[in-house]
């Protein structure tokens, strides 16, 4: 069956022991049940949600330890429920993660875990954050000495029960600052301030402003490790003498936090795809027949149905980025290039999947407007994707390797335009008559980032291909070409002015990417198979009832069914 061979090009042979539990419990909640709750309530209902996922969590551990575990938590949990996905990766990832990394225990735990680093003014330069722990005797205080040290927006409030977290503050030492370190602090100390803070764009999540005025802390509170630790002599000691360096090491964890949000991304776009898609084959319209009652679906229609198809190919690619991405954990610079593209270019998919289904796409019963909202956070947390790639790229400049040719033309090409991209930043970065490091890297940075972006997409690309190459389903083969010719569309005047393209080649690419989209629109419901959207799951939205008259009246009729009832 050709959608199960491409469920195992998306999920692998680990799918039944990684993927199908979470899968399954997740179908368990419809977000039909707190919809009616007020914010505060749908906040409790979450917690009781994420104990409930606790409960199905039988080696916690081994689950914190096993990035594709726990990255698959969240491809599945983010189509359902976008808070719960946001708490669990909180809790299990940041948190809990964070105390294994250090050496600590963590079967035991059960109290809700978060996570506090990110200060109102301390953001990418959290080096130099406000909030310190000063050695008092054996232990430590901890507090915020003024408002730009403020924790911003971690998950600290009361609702759900009482919380530990692991924050992030300046280790006073004497009077030596000896760098970032995490603390273990129980919120319901006393000296812990928490400000419940205001509903934002996206799911309900108790986000708070949290302070400290001189916490007392025991001496078990600091994480220690081989980045710092305090000896029985009382001495601390740490082989790294850079404080930026002892921070990284601190919270680690943030790397594995960006497999999580990527991985909440492509469950979210293949939900979204998957809702629009079938919609799309069951939404009626007038067909050019010229008859008054002729009709046909609006899937029939290229101008519907070639956004979804380009949809469809980001998809499969970006899970596939997103796989890979998962497998090479402790490469950093790959992890945040995946994070980056794939919720860039989900956000694009998924604004296409709403607007494609007009206005039913608007209501959250249909399940694509929340994960809408839900996307902006994904952008920016664990790193606002800006601000990761600046970072990526300027890595890449000095150590960026040529991949080599593909064979494939359309690949290979991906591969020239990027390395087009690179050649362009290194002799920008090597240019005479800089003034100092801001200017240099300001005249390198618009095409660094460009590098960057193109070597992701051309990254993307090539796990599809590779995917292809390993089946003989030849529809991959095909998104794989619809992928290409659409992320070599704004590059075809480079390669064209660089001798890679003919001006015949590139009067051609319109026509195949039309052939493309005719050699797989047959065939988009099989491709949305392929995600293994859990039965249950699709059924609760309105928009995938067969009828669309039945649809529309159990999207936009409660009232009145209300009424009936009565």
């Amino acid at each position: 069956m050709v959608a199960m061979a491409l469920a195992e090009a998306l999920f692998g042979f680990r799918y039944a022991d990684v993927h199908a539990p979470w899968r399954d419990l997740f179908a368990r909640f419809d977000p039909a049940e707190v919809a009616d709750l007020g914010y505060e309530d749908r906040i409790a209902a979450t917690y009781d949600r994420l104990r409930v996922v606790d409960r199905h969590v039988h080696d916690v551990e081994k689950l914190v330890g096993d990035p594709e575990s726990l990255a698959a938590l969240h491809e599945w949990a983010a189509p359902v429920d976008g808070g719960l996905a946001t708490v669990a990766g909180i809790h299990y990832n940041l948190f809990l993660g964070s105390l294994l990394d250090h050496g600590r225990e963590v079967g035991g735990r059960r109290r809700v875990g978060t996570f506090l680093c990110t200060e109102i003014g301390h953001g990418n330069n959290a080096a130099r954050m406000g909030t310190t722990a000063t050695r008092d005797g054996v232990g430590f205080v901890l507090h915020t000495p003024d408002v730009a040290a403020t924790k911003f927006m971690p998950n600290t409030s009361a609702i759900g029960g009482p919380k530990t977290a692991v924050v992030a503050a300046r280790l006073i030492d004497g009077e030596t600052d000896q760098g970032v370190f995490l603390f273990v602090v129980p919120l319901d100390a006393p000296g812990v301030r928490v400000e419940l803070l205001k509903p934002k764009l996206g799911p309900a999540i108790d986000h708070c402003l949290t302070t400290f005025d001189q916490v007392k802390l025991g001496p078990d509170a600091l994480l220690q490790g081989p980045h710092g630790r305090i000896g029985a002599d009382g001495v601390f000691t740490s082989p790294i003498g850079n404080r930026r360096r002892r921070m990284l090491h601190s919270i680690g964890r943030v790397t594995a936090g960006k497999l999580c949000m990527s991985a909440c991304a492509v469950g979210a776009v293949r939900h979204a795809l998957a809702l629009a898609v079938r919609y799309a084959h069951v939404r009626q319209v007038a067909a050019l027949t010229g008859g008054t009652d002729a009709s046909v679906p609006v899937w029939a229609y290229r101008s519907h149905h070639a956004p979804l198809l380009d949809g469809l190919a980001t998809a499969y690619a970006a899970t596939l980025l997103h796989r890979a991405a998962v497998a090479d954990a402790g490469d950093e610079t790959r992890v945040a290039l995946t994070k980056a593209w794939v919720t860039w270019q989900g956000r694009q998919v998924i604004i296409e999947a709403r607007e494609r289904c007009g206005a039913h796409g608007l209501f959250d019963a249909n399940g694509i407007a929340p994960i809408q909202t839900a996307f902006e956070g994904l952008i920016t947390a664990e790193g606002d994707n800006l601000a990761i790639m600046v970072k990526a790229a300027g890595e890449l400049l000095l150590s960026g390797a040529d991949p080599g040719p593909d064979p494939d033309l359309l690949q290979n090409l991906l591969v020239l335009a990027e390395g087009i991209w690179r050649d362009r930043a290194r002799t920008a970065l090597r240019a005479k008559g800089r003034r100092g490091p801001l200017d240099r890297w300001n005249r390198t940075s618009t095409a660094a980032l460009r590098y960057a972006e193109a070597m992701a997409g051309r990254m993307a690309a090539g796990e599809l291909l590779s995917a292809a190459r390993k089946t003989d389903v030849a529809l991959l083969r095909v998104l794989h070409r619809l992928l290409a010719l659409r992320l070599l569309a704004p590059a075809t005047g480079d390669l064209l002015a660089a001798g890679h393209l003919t001006a015949a080649q590139v009067e051609a690419f319109p026509t195949m990417r039309d052939e493309a989209y005719a050699d797989l629109a047959p065939h988009a419901l099989t491709l949305v198979d392929g995600f293994m959207i859990h039965e249950d799951v699709s059924a609760r939205h309105p928009i995938t009832a067969p009828d669309a008259v039945t649809h529309a009246r159990r999207t936009l009729s409660l009232i009145d069914v209300r009424e009936e009832t009565a």
